[in-house]
């Protein structure tokens, strides 16, 4: 079941029954809700959008009157037409070109939220009617952008800033970027499990990499001019940095006088437990924070923020005044709209539900047959297992139609291995295909 991101108008004309049922209508239409697809159940659509049962029913009832849904007794309300059918429906999808073919369960795709309602399109709208700027914008990014990522870092983060504090990057590789030349001298310590891409542009400027055990208590950086940490939710293992570890780092990071790096990728979608506050909260002199739109709106919009430490603040707007390095105006303004209209508030709550949802159905599927590396959080889980064992599943995995990571290609000293498995980018019929592959194949191995 999967949370319907409608946006209805009660200004205009047309019945809020006939609005459902035509957003609905139109999400089929655009490939995002498949044949065989179960909707939420009427009480809950009308719980999420905010009006009587009665009016989601009614949208239910012209759906299925117009011959688009099906009610199944005892089961819910499911697609029973569209556009086209999903990809691998059907018979197994079996990949002639892998990048082409393959179905990506990986940990970087978020749920496919439809990007056609009415908020995505009025974003892009004014976008069209807004007023470029005549020249580079300010190095730090369209100023009523960062007023907004202000009040969001506040409010979700505890992370209270003055926007003029803020850049607006590119996403958070260049984020990393924008940082790496201004620290002192020195290697980069890195999480070991970590973030590849932060592992190969730490290295394109010439900075040695250090390898930070992962899920351990940092207590040595020296030689390290910062540390690059995901302490919200470690990336790829899961876990969540206790307090007393935060406390550690820091602690640590002012006796060495290294800059800590805090990649704060997806932390809006914890369902276990409340977002644990950025640890750029606890010190604003030696945290680089560093957050990024790509889970919450699309990767390919490019766009991320830098909060770094006041010392290295005026440094970073200076070189990106030269080079004129930042995120497309285009994306920093469609952003702006959907921050102010609520739309990002929305897509991360539907989010929310489906992951957890989602993580339910991997655990269910997986458990007795792999260990779970951290409770699930976010888009993605890590399994532990042999490494010949994890290899075996993610060939058969590739043999039907599946590609996903092993553990060990995040590695690099550290000899941990397993599975990364992703559920955020497939559809739900995709994903329930998938668990019977893997749960299939882990029970062989």
């Amino acid at each position: 079941m999967r949370a319907l991101p409608i946006s209805l108008d009660r200004t205009a004309q047309t019945p809020l029954p006939s609005q459902i049922a035509g957003q609905v209508r139109d999400l089929i239409l655009g490939g995002t809700l498949h044949r065989g697809d179960r909707l939420p159940s009427s009480r809950s659509l009308a719980s999420d959008l905010g009006v009587s049962r009665s009016v989601a029913d009614r949208a239910y009832e012209q759906l299925m009157a117009e011959g688009w849904t099906e009610s199944r007794h005892g089961a819910g309300t499911f697609i029973s037409a569209a556009k086209r059918n999903p990809p691998s429906e059907g018979r197994a999808r079996r990949p002639t070109t892998p990048e082409a073919q393959l179905i990506r369960l990986d940990a970087g795709t978020p749920w496919g939220f439809p990007r056609r309602d009415a908020g995505w399109r009025r974003a892009w709208r004014e976008v069209s009617a807004a007023e470029p700027p005549r020249s580079y914008d300010d190095p730090r990014g369209l100023a009523e952008l960062r007023i907004m990522l202000a009040e969001r870092l506040a409010r979700t983060r505890g992370l209270t800033v003055d926007p003029d504090e803020i850049i607006v990057t590119a996403g958070t590789t260049d984020a990393l970027r924008q940082l790496l030349p201004e620290l002192r001298a020195g290697a980069v310590a890195i999480e070991d499990p970590g973030y590849r891409a932060a592992v190969e542009t730490v290295r394109s400027f010439g900075r040695e990499v250090l390898d930070l055990p992962a899920a351990q208590p940092i207590v040595d950086l020296r030689g390290a001019a910062a540390a690059y940490v995901t302490p919200a939710h470690q990336h790829p293992l899961g876990h969540v940095m206790p307090a007393a570890d935060r406390l550690t780092l820091l602690e640590t990071a002012r006796r060495e006088l290294a800059i800590v790096i805090e990649d704060d990728y997806d932390s809006e979608f914890r369902y276990d437990v409340a977002p644990v506050p950025a640890l750029g909260a606890l010190d604003r002199d030696r945290v680089a924070y560093i957050g990024t739109a790509a889970k919450s709106v699309v990767p390919t919009l490019r766009v991320g923020w830098l909060v770094p430490p006041p010392s290295l603040l005026d440094g970073v707007v200076r070189r990106r005044d030269v080079t004129h390095s930042g995120a497309a105006w285009p994306s920093q303004r469609a952003l702006l709209t959907l921050l102010r209209d609520g739309w990002i508030d929305r897509t991360v709550r539907a989010g929310r539900r489906i992951y957890a949802e989602r993580a339910a159905r991997v655990v269910a599927a997986l458990s007795p047959h792999a260990e779970l590396a951290a409770p699930i959080a976010g888009m993605y889980s890590a399994w532990l297992l042999p490494e010949p064992e994890a290899v075996r599943v993610r060939d058969a995995a590739r043999a039907e139609g599946f590609e996903l990571n092993l553990l060990s290609q995040y590695t690099r000293t550290s000899e941990v291995s397993g599975l990364v498995i992703g559920f955020g980018g497939a559809t739900d019929g995709e994903l329930d295909r998938a668990l019977s592959v893997l749960s299939a194949a882990l029970r062989r191995a």
